[in-house]
């Protein structure tokens, strides 16, 4: 649905851009959270505005790629129609890709739909990312796209750069600072033991795979389009395993077994304690983000200051884990 843009553009500098370069598309525009062009419904994605904290964020270069390279398979993801690297247009780069007209949840449990459509739906997101795992990144063009061993030390190195310039960041109205996430050094010290991390794996991952950066069909259980593709990279499988099939107990919803082989494209039962740690380690990471974010008033979304409070509980969630893993790891050696 459309709403009021969180962010002013320059809508004559954007007009400009769009008649000199993107011939599909016609001006003038009618600028909303989603632009409408010449009765066209597209989408115009940019960094935010201001300093940024992370350089492995935001990047909206990388998410046009990986839809252009991703636009001639069968994986379903919007048309793209221009990448602008060029600041002086609206202050930031942005791309422009088509506005999808389907279903959106935010919520895994899909209320209002039956547990006979939640399966089927569920059943094809699990699909569609399995189909994605198996893309070789050499035959659409990303063989460059990341690197295929190391994964998880390059992402704990990421996270912890990244969360120390988060906790950093001040309000702009309490002056109050972000804060460290609860026990982040002793979780990064322990994700970074080679010995207990899973053996390296390479496939293209989307990063952050989640139920609301899916576009349903209006009427059949099927994903019509992926959103949302910054964090994606060549990567462990894993790394979305675990979000995808941590869906709860919700009539209809899948099964943790019944979908984890299929995603992962092995069997992960040995990395299952692992892996949820690490996933909850993320997330607290990402969240601390939006925190930031939130806190220098860069956060375009309407939901950041709601984000930014699970922060450190969720972190606290990710600790737990940790040492549930420790546990299980000391009875292993007994």
């Amino acid at each position: 649905m459309a709403g009021a843009v969180r962010q002013p553009i320059d809508l004559p500098s954007l007009e400009r851009y769009i008649d000199q370069n993107v011939p599909a598309l016609k001006t003038p525009l009618d600028i909303k959270q989603l632009t409408t062009a010449d009765g066209k419904k597209v989408v115009l994605r940019k960094k935010p505005p201001g300093k940024l904290l992370s350089k492995t964020a935001h990047r909206v270069e990388r998410e046009y790629q990986i839809i252009k390279a991703l636009g001639g398979t069968d994986i379903p993801v919007p048309e793209e129609f221009c990448l602008c690297e060029d600041n002086n247009v609206i202050g930031t780069p942005f791309y422009i890709m088509e506005f999808l007209d389907g279903r959106h949840f935010t919520d895994p449990a899909m209320p209002g739909v039956s547990a006979e459509e939640r399966n089927a739906l569920w059943k094809n997101a699990v699909q569609t990312l399995a189909k994605f795992h198996s893309v070789v990144p050499s035959s659409v063009g990303l063989e460059g796209f990341g690197k295929p061993t190391n994964f998880f030390d390059r992402q704990i190195a990421t996270f912890n750069t990244i969360s120390k310039a988060q906790a950093a960041v001040v309000d702009a109205d309490t002056k109050e600072p972000v804060g460290e996430l609860p026990y982040f050094d002793e979780m990064v010290q322990f994700f970074a033991q080679k010995s207990t991390q899973p053996r390296d794996r390479g496939t293209l991952v989307h990063g952050d795979y989640k139920i609301d950066n899916m576009i349903f069909h209006q009427t059949e259980p099927r994903v019509i389009g992926i959103l949302d593709w910054e964090m994606a990279t060549v990567g462990h499988p894993l790394c979305r395993t675990f979000a995808i099939s941590a869906t709860g107990r919700v009539p209809g919803l899948p099964t943790r077994g019944g979908c984890m082989r299929e995603v992962a494209g092995y069997n992960p039962a040995e990395d299952v304690l692992w892996g949820d740690a690490f996933f909850a380690f993320r997330g607290s990471v990402i969240m601390q983000g939006i925190a930031a974010r939130f806190a220098g008033r860069q956060a375009s979304s309407a939901r950041a200051g709601e984000y930014a409070k699970r922060a450190k509980p969720f972190a606290l969630g990710a600790w737990e884990r940790v040492q549930r893993v420790q546990r299980q790891s000391q009875k292993g050696k007994l």
